[in-house]
């Protein structure tokens, strides 16, 4: 273990830790990334005796800032590109009502003992006389091995103890492609009714990092098995099985809104964009008709889930800010670039997609191939050609028409100096004719076809161009 531990951090670490006569630690999850070849940053060190002093004696050698946290017992500096985090050993005691724990000085075994899970219960000597030596009680470096998630003493215990780890489980399953523990499979089952004591915004913090590990199928799979999506997010889940009426039945659209997020996860690590694919067809269940001599339908689901975006959002405690209504936008649009590809592209149809999406088209055009499911390869090649000619189509449109983020080129300002009106609806009416009129191709987007239009829309609703050239600038 030694050769992993050449950053001069450690030997200050533990020259500092022989000077006071105190066993220190490197323990968790920089150990359990250095024996993955995984990077880490993030350093934590556990003491036999107080972690605060020891620290402060540290970041005096290093010559760094330390940043002390007396209720929790803990203190951390930053050195070059590392965060280090000290605490003494300690044992824990839970109440029913809390997740928060009664904490108490303790032993390395006792500290280890509180880990959530035997490959976060490793830890590695920094003294001296030791330096080097891996500690590893409940068989972690195994557990590695067998890419297994499994907690260090009785599942049910310390799933009860604190909720979270169950969550941490499932997140830690898909960032690693790890399999859980059969009995702490079975002990997130048994203790679903904990997940209450935990803050909505804990349980959005671990469901943000399972949909950014690589494959989220994997943490939504466990979610879903075990009632967790149930409990946390039901909207979800109702997307879940297939009705079959007169023979015919649709897809099952959970598990084809996994396969759409794995697939935009491989192009993507946007979390807001990954969260669009989530949502696409949240609103299917709710739109789901069987038509006699047609079969399903879904009529309106873009629509409807666009709607439901705010509410999800605001349930989930995820931002009520331009991250939501970019996730709102993606929802509403996810079905037009499809449409388009399934039919002749008409540079009106691009236009209004250029305009309706704007900076967003990049992404939309993403998620949009991320939902191409089918297993039948002759209809994916088929589409993907199409997806092609239409990407083309908006890139020609746009160099020549200049939609994307299209601002008006005459105002409503601009339309009462023309004729000398007042702000009122004969200017709205003007300015959507101008709008329409530049996105169906009937006059180019430049400012002096648009004020000459203008000037034949006005009179055509009984106005006069009373503005003098000097007055008035094309």
């Amino acid at each position: 273990m030694q050769q992993h531990l050449s950053h001069p951090v450690f030997s200050t670490i533990s020259k500092t830790a022989a000077e006071h006569n105190l066993q220190a630690y490197v323990i968790g999850g920089f150990v359990r990334d250095i024996l993955l070849n995984r990077p880490s940053k993030d350093i934590d060190i556990v003491v036999i005796g107080n972690g605060i002093s020891f620290a402060e004696s540290v970041a005096k050698k290093l010559k760094v800032k330390v940043a002390v946290f007396k209720n929790f017992g803990t203190a951390s500096l930053k050195y070059n590109d590392l965060e280090i985090e000290f605490v003494g050993a300690r044992k824990e005691s839970y109440r029913l009502d809390s997740r928060k724990p009664i904490v108490e000085n303790g032993t390395l075994e006792e500290d280890q003992n509180r880990r959530d899970f035997t490959i976060n219960a490793l830890a590695i000597s920094l003294h001296p006389d030791s330096f080097g030596e891996l500690l590893d009680p409940f068989g972690g470096v195994d557990d590695l091995k067998k890419q297994l998630i499994r907690t260090p003493l009785n599942a049910i215990e310390t799933f009860s103890d604190d909720p979270l780890r169950m969550l941490r489980a499932i997140r830690f399953a898909s960032q690693l492609n790890f399999k859980i523990d059969e009995p702490a499979l079975q002990a997130i089952k048994d203790n679903i009714d904990r997940l209450s004591i935990i803050s909505q915004e804990r349980i959005t913090d671990e469901l943000n990092k399972i949909i950014l590990s690589a494959k989220p199928s994997i943490g939504f799979n466990y979610l879903f098995d075990t009632d967790v999506l149930h409990r946390i997010f039901p909207q979800m889940t109702a997307l879940y099985g297939v009705e079959i009426i007169n023979g015919k039945g649709h897809k099952d659209n959970f598990y084809h809104t996994l396969q759409v997020l794995d697939n935009i996860c491989k192009t993507t690590d946007d979390l807001w964009l990954r969260w669009a694919a989530i949502l696409h067809d949240i609103a299917k269940p709710a739109t789901k008709r069987f038509e006699p001599g047609h079969g399903w339908t879904f009529h309106g689901h873009e629509d409807k889930g666009a709607r439901m975006v705010p509410k999800i959002f605001a349930q989930l405690k995820l931002p009520l800010n331009e991250k939501m209504k970019f996730v709102q936008k993606m929802v509403q649009l996810h079905l037009r670039p499809i449409v388009l590809a399934q039919s002749t592209v008409t540079d009106s149809a691009v236009r209004r997609l250029l305009f309706e999406a704007g900076d967003d088209i990049e992404s939309l055009m993403l998620l949009c191939n991320a939902d191409i499911t089918t297993k039948n390869e002759y209809k994916v090649k088929k589409y993907r050609q199409n997806f092609e000619l239409v990407q083309q189509k908006l890139k020609d449109v746009e160099e020549r028409d200049n939609i994307r983020n299209w601002q008006p080129p005459v105002t409503g300002i601009d339309i009462m100096q023309l004729f000398g009106i007042k702000e009122g609806r004969e200017v709205g009416i003007i300015k959507n004719q101008i709008k329409e009129a530049i996105l169906e191709g009937e006059i180019p987007n430049s400012r002096e076809a648009a004020i000459n239009y203008t000037i034949v829309k006005g009179k055509e609703i009984g106005l006069k161009v009373v503005a003098k050239d000097k007055d008035f600038k094309i």
